[in-house]
């Protein structure tokens, strides 16, 4: 049996998704594991995405730790299905984002792959986004091929939409090369700023967004940014848009009550998609949504109030849980690596080139 483990840590930095799953001609998810990040471990991190004092001892420091993290998670899911290392073929690990500058020719992740091969006796696949910077690609987003494999058999002009930290798209049609991009911030402003105003990680269900009511003000300059008017293949993160950059903005208008912004955030997630979508794929049939943001239930329906002509769902419907899309992706990613496939999308990311990415650490 062909089983291989992915290890997804996303901009949001609320933990570790290890997803399990047996490769034939499709991917097949057997088992999951969650572990939730550290508090001090996640302000580390958060605190090494800008610049700072003796950042590369700590950005090491930080990514041994990370990798402990994923070998314990590794080690659980093993356990709970009486598995042991020598069954999996290997790991692929997305690690931890810190920066993405692709315009300045780099992506970092870090998770220290050689240390989380030695403590897991698992070959590890890492490091995947370089390749495609190194071939003048945007790096991200990664999954649109992964989607493909997924969803591509369903016959629909389709769109597949993970809301993460930040949001992308892939767009699936007939007889078409499969496209796709970031649209923006997803749960990154609106966790951003409810941790700040009420000390919570994140909007459970979107409450506190659905409380308040849209401030058009500033959602028209949120949207003034020039991101928003590029289309794809594009991609961001926390290098744009953040609290600063949300400050910014806040501080050329009256105060607003604090619930108002988060509606407001809210809304620039949904219009930021639906606009992108309606731009890049217009009579959409189907939106499938993955992601953190598939729990949020104000924002589904605002995504469907937007969308009246698409169905819009959550990839629970075709059998594949929401939650753990993206750690599947990447446990997918190892196994095209090992079998030398060509994993990148140029469509997606205007590599020069279809290139088989991940550096192999062996166990």
């Amino acid at each position: 049996m062909s089983r291989y483990i992915g290890v997804m840590s996303g901009t949001s930095l609320d933990g570790l998704d290890i997803a399990l799953i047996e490769q034939h001609e499709q991917p097949r998810l057997l088992a999951t594991h969650y572990l939730p990040m550290p508090a001090d471990l996640r302000s580390e991190l958060l605190a090494l995405c800008a610049s700072g004092p003796d950042e590369i001892a700590r950005a090491a420091l930080a990514e041994n730790r990370w990798a402990r993290l994923a070998a314990e998670g590794i080690a659980a899911l093993l356990t709970e299905q009486a598995l042991a290392p020598e069954q999996i073929i290997a790991i692929g690990s997305h690690g931890q984002t810190i920066r993405h500058e692709p315009a300045r020719g780099f992506t970092v992740q870090i998770g220290n792959p050689a240390l989380l091969a030695e403590l897991t006796g698992i070959s590890v696949i890492a490091d995947f986004r370089r390749r495609d910077v190194a071939a003048g690609g945007q790096g991200a987003p990664l999954v649109p091929a992964f989607h493909e494999t997924l969803f591509g058999h369903l016959g629909q002009r389709l769109g597949v939409l993970n809301v993460g930290g930040f949001s992308n798209l892939t767009l699936l049609a007939q007889d078409q090369p499969v496209s796709g991009f970031d649209c923006g911030p997803g749960n990154v402003l609106l966790d951003a700023w409810i941790q700040r105003k009420r000390g919570e990680t994140f909007d459970a269900d979107g409450a506190w967004a659905a409380s308040g009511r849209v401030d058009h003000a500033l959602l028209g300059r949120l949207l003034s940014d020039r991101f928003f008017a590029g289309t794809g293949p594009k991609s961001t993160g926390r290098e744009v848009f953040n609290l600063t950059w949300l400050d910014q903005h806040l501080s050329a208008l009256q105060p607003l009550p604090d619930e108002a912004v988060q509606a407001t955030l809210l809304e620039l997630t949904a219009r930021s998609i639906c606009d992108a979508l309606n731009t890049a794929q217009p009579d959409t049939d189907r939106l499938l949504v993955c992601g953190g943001g598939a729990r949020n239930g104000a924002l589904m329906r605002r995504l469907a109030a937007l969308l009246p002509t698409a169905q819009v769902e959550s990839t629970q419907a075709c059998g594949v849980h929401p939650d753990w899309v993206e750690a599947m992706a990447f446990a997918w990613l190892a196994h095209c690596c090992l079998t030398g496939q060509a994993a990148n999308r140029p469509s997606v990311t205007a590599a020069k080139g279809l290139r088989v990415l991940g550096a192999i650490y062996p166990a």
